[in-house]
């Protein structure tokens, strides 16, 4: 037994909607919200499925505000996470290069120095764990330049934990389940030690820099939509709106020298491609 279409029932339940059976009046548009809401649940399961790994992973948090930061640092410490914070940015910098936190959520704005400095610093330095910027939700410059300082990724205020809880989980995720050694012409890099070097010469790549390369190393020779890089990278659905992953492209481009816009192909359209060059 099959659902009418234009029934209250058809309309208003998307449980409802996948058991009616499509018929010219009854397109497959109408059974696309109920599957895209699937995917995107279990999308969320994936990221928000605990991180553990031995000994717990310490994460800093650096916000000048003092209710805020107590609470970003109690709900991960809820998730096995051990925490720290700081809420001034001067102190910041020495405490991120002598702790060596596995992760790092940075505010934007803070007393002393700011999180776009505390950034390029702490990168300048040798800090290649991930940094997690927390940016207001109406500055998408602070998003650009957070990338283009050396952030792995950005969650927007208001934050919302669990949105939180899962960018922590995948970007701590990747450097756990990292494979073995690649190579692809004249690049060569390896997960394990988040090592690169083109020609034999280090190139020293952020986090999500490493990561967004490797995927593309992964599957050179095949071209890898904006859509499936958000999703695997980021964890979110590509809006045709952000330019983060252009933004990240732009920088290993550069890094990898005169080559690096031959290696990493732009798809007008749809997303790049990694091509070996010898």
């Amino acid at each position: 037994m099959y659902l009418r279409p234009n029934t209250r029932s058809a309309v208003h339940s998307n449980v409802e909607r996948t058991q009616t059976r499509p018929t010219k009046e009854t397109p497959y548009t109408l059974f696309r919200p109920a599957r895209r809401s699937l995917e995107r649940c279990a999308l969320l399961v994936r990221l928000m499925k605990p991180f553990t790994q031995s000994p717990q992973p310490t994460i800093m948090v650096v916000e000048d505000d003092e209710r805020l930061a107590g609470m970003v640092a109690g709900f991960l410490a809820d998730h096995h996470f051990r925490t720290a914070v700081e809420e001034d940015g001067a102190r910041a910098v020495a405490r991120i290069l002598d702790e060596q936190p596995d992760l790092v959520v940075l505010d934007v704005m803070l007393p002393s120095l700011d999180g776009f400095t505390i950034c390029r610093r702490v990168r300048s330095a040798g800090f290649s764990k991930p940094i997690l910027m927390l940016t207001a939700r109406s500055a998408d410059i602070d998003e650009v330049a957070g990338l283009e300082d050396g952030a792995d990724d950005y969650v927007r205020k208001p934050v919302r934990p669990r949105v939180l809880l899962a960018r922590v989980n995948a970007l701590l995720r990747r450097r756990e389940n990292a494979p073995g050694r690649l190579a692809r012409g004249r690049l060569v890099v390896d997960p394990r030690t988040r090592a690169c070097t083109c020609d034999g010469k280090s190139v020293e790549l952020t986090d999500g820099e490493f990561d967004l390369l490797h995927y593309l190393m992964v599957r050179a020779g095949s071209t890898v939509s904006r859509d499936e890089l958000y999703r695997e990278l980021r964890g979110i659905e590509y809006d045709g709106i952000d330019r983060s992953v252009d933004l990240r492209v732009s920088r290993i481009r550069r890094k990898l020298g005169p080559d690096g816009p031959s290696m990493i192909r732009a798809v007008r359209g749809v997303g790049y491609l990694f091509a070996e060059i010898e």
